[in-house]
């Protein structure tokens, strides 16, 4: 099948596909975020009573990133880009990199990166890995100012919305990996690809709230749904015979 043949597809994951990594990003029923108070590590209002205990909390939350591996989950999804190049694209709610660990390049993250780091004041960035040692907390080295880790917290906008929009708007296949379908605006992408015409599926351990929008639901952990997913698709599209 030729190029322009292959469909256009965009995939969303969240905190599920990490998991299987053993990463808990996600929030426990009683709000708290990895033993922490989400309005005290993951809202700006936080940072600015106590940015000792956020840099704490992310300088941990980034060893932990990269102490763990990708899984066959971030494996599956790699090879789909592998096969479908530009025509594929990955929005990740998570913030952990291991999209790119795996080999993924078309990866929007919209809540931000554990590996990057800016200037409360000139906004000029800085890999995490650089200044781990500043304890307890980190200062630019253009202006002098604090700096904050580049996560996008609760009362924040997403990155890359403008980008997003228009993928989803095109895509002709919208999957949905490892979400609750909980937390907006993420949530609310796969309907706008269904209005759009798009073919949505979902996988994950238990069915997301908003799984009434999918064509076809795929549970169990993605380190096992998406391998065979893939296979589906290299069947489809890249079978030569």
């Amino acid at each position: 099948m030729t190029a322009d043949r292959k469909p256009k597809i965009v995939a969303l994951t969240g905190a599920g596909v990490s998991a299987e990594s053993g990463i808990m990003t996600f929030r426990d029923s009683g709000g708290l975020w990895e033993n922490h108070a989400v309005s005290d590590v993951a809202t700006p209002e936080g940072f600015a009573r106590n940015p000792k205990l956020v840099w704490n909390f992310y300088r941990e939350r980034y060893r932990k990133a990269i102490e763990a591996s990708p899984n066959p989950g971030h494996y599956a999804l790699s090879r789909i880009e592998e096969m479908f190049g530009e025509r594929f694209w990955l929005i990740t709610q998570n913030v952990d990199g291991l999209h790119q660990r795996a080999g993924s390049h078309n990866v929007l993250e919209m809540h931000g990166s554990l590996h990057t780091c800016f200037c409360t004041d000139c906004l000029r960035h800085y890999p995490t890995k650089e200044i781990l040692d500043q304890n307890p907390i980190p200062y630019c080295s253009a202006c002098g100012a604090m700096l904050r880790p580049d996560i996008v917290w609760f009362g924040e906008i997403p990155y890359h919305l403008d980008k997003i929009e228009v993928l989803l708007q095109n895509c002709d296949i919208f999957l949905v990996i490892g979400t609750s379908g909980a937390v907006y605006p993420a949530a609310g992408f796969v309907m706008t690809t269904k209005y759009m015409g798009a073919r949505t599926l979902g996988f994950n351990l238990e069915k997301p709230l908003n799984s009434n929008f999918f064509d076809e639901f795929v549970q169990g952990k993605t380190g096992d749904t998406l391998p065979q997913y893939v296979k589906r698709l290299e069947q489809a599209y890249c079978n030569t015979d």
